[in-house]
């Protein structure tokens, strides 16, 4: 298993997010996702955040709301465990980045493009400013089959 970072930076009703597209066998190629990556050894969630943001995009958060964790179970994939942050607190210039294109993209307009079924979850978690969420989502291939939030079924 592996811990990772997911932060969804937001400024002017749009997110900053990156369409995968650069790399191969890549288990989020060709969707629209938020910034985040791998923990390295001996990092906390919020060391992990913003060395993550700031390799990927040039950005510098200022300050991160920490908004949950997402159990992702995979018939592929290695289950991973993804620390969820939101942040409208930030400087910098954005660069390019090795791993897809970065674009603004309106929060409303996201829903309807390639993202994962599971993120229009934590998206809205996200944007009610939700206490703090334990979502577990499992998956066969590309497909949510199960979603668990704070140990209840939706």
């Amino acid at each position: 298993m592996r811990n990772t970072t997911l932060c969804h930076i937001e400024k002017d009703r749009k997110y900053l997010m990156l369409h995968r597209v650069k790399k191969q066998n890549d288990l989020n190629r060709d969707k629209w996702v938020g910034i985040g990556g791998k923990f390295e050894d001996k990092e906390s969630p919020e060391e992990c955040n913003l060395r993550e943001v700031r390799e990927e995009t040039g950005l510098t958060l200022k300050s991160a709301r920490y908004c949950g964790i997402v159990t992702f179970v995979s018939d592929i994939w290695e289950t991973e465990y993804m620390h969820i942050f939101h942040s409208e607190d930030f400087y910098g210039e954005i660069k390019e980045c090795a791993e897809g294109n970065l674009e603004w993209i309106d929060k409303d307009k996201l829903y309807n493009m390639p993202i994962w079924e599971g993120d229009k979850i934590f998206l809205r978690l996200i944007e009610d400013k939700s206490d703090f969420f334990s979502l577990k989502l499992e998956y066969e291939g590309d497909t949510l089959i199960n979603a668990v939030l704070n140990g209840e079924k939706l």
